[in-house]
């Protein structure tokens, strides 16, 4: 006979990863677990990141980091956790330290498959999957792959889930990414910090909310910004017209009342980072708008 794992065990895979270049820290994360990310990924800018799952002892999380910050090696800070914690066989834990050396740690309890693997400057972990072709998938994945390391941590972990994934199911997913003053207004450093908590399939959910993210709060490329001709004006006013922003009554009748309108849908659409000079407009925002559907505008 077959025992079932308890309720609490956060059956996961998880990657953690470093990108020198960018100095970006992050974890990825997928679990048949109701909201993963408010467990699993810790991470902190010019120090590291850390993935706790299983029996998931959140302490793993800023304890961790805080060892990496007096001086240890991920793989001693995961030592220092687990040689006092009476419940290290049933805890999972992966690191990535501010040098990018990484280590992970299975209890001898976690319910199979359990297990992990390190490469450079990444820690790939899972438990209750399929089998470990879930954890190969993701760190061979990391390895090849290119972009930002959210993009990479990203296709690492729908590589898991495309090797079998969580023996389990699929409920939630998240992805955090740190950077020093990468947060909104360079108040922080959460550069991304997004999270899907019940979704049948939130691995292209967050997908989803990432490309998302990369619309509203990324800068746009230099190729992207075109002129506003002629053309390209009266078809921004159809569309404006289209999606509810103006009505036939307050159709512009010249240039500045047009840029008004514009500006209003910038701000009101949250576009701000992508506004640009009178006279130009970013290729992305027009996609947007052509593929928004009407909005109830009173």
């Amino acid at each position: 006979m077959s025992i079932s794992p308890p309720k609490d065990i956060i059956a996961t895979f998880s990657i953690v990863g470093y990108d020198p270049e960018a100095e970006e820290w992050g974890v990825a994360v997928q679990s048949k677990f109701l909201g993963v990310g408010a467990v699993v990924p810790y991470a902190k800018a010019g120090v590291g990141a850390v993935a706790t799952q299983s029996l998931a002892n959140t302490s793993y999380g800023p304890d961790g980091l805080a060892l990496i910050e007096k001086g240890y090696t991920a793989e001693e800070a995961i030592r220092r956790l687990v040689e006092n914690d009476p419940d290290r066989d049933q805890r999972q834990v992966g690191m990535v330290d501010r040098n990018g050396h990484a280590a992970t740690y299975t209890g001898k309890n976690c319910y199979d498959w359990a297990g992990g693997m390190t490469g450079p400057g990444f820690a790939a972990q899972g438990n209750i999957l399929v089998g470990k072709e879930t954890v190969m998938a993701m760190g061979e994945t990391f390895v090849k792959s290119n972009g930002s390391l959210a993009e990479r941590l990203l296709t690492a972990l729908a590589a898991g889930q495309r090797a079998g994934g969580d023996k389990r199911g699929r409920q939630s997913a998240a992805l955090l990414i740190v950077k020093e003053k990468g947060g909104y207004g360079g108040y922080n450093d959460r550069a991304l910090d997004l999270r899907v908590d019940d979704h049948p399939t939130p691995i292209k959910e967050l997908r989803r909310i990432f490309d998302l993210h990369q619309l509203y709060f990324s800068k746009s490329k230099k190729e992207d910004i075109i002129p506003i001709t002629n053309d390209l004006k009266l078809e921004i006013v159809e569309e404006l017209l289209r999606v509810g922003y103006i009505k036939e009554e307050t159709i512009p009748e010249n240039d500045d009342q047009f840029y008004k309108e514009l500006t209003t849908f910038y701000h009101t659409e949250n576009f701000e980072e992508r506004e640009q000079e009178r006279g130009y407009i970013d290729w992305a925002v027009m996609q947007f708008l052509k593929q928004m559907s009407p909005i109830n505008r009173g």
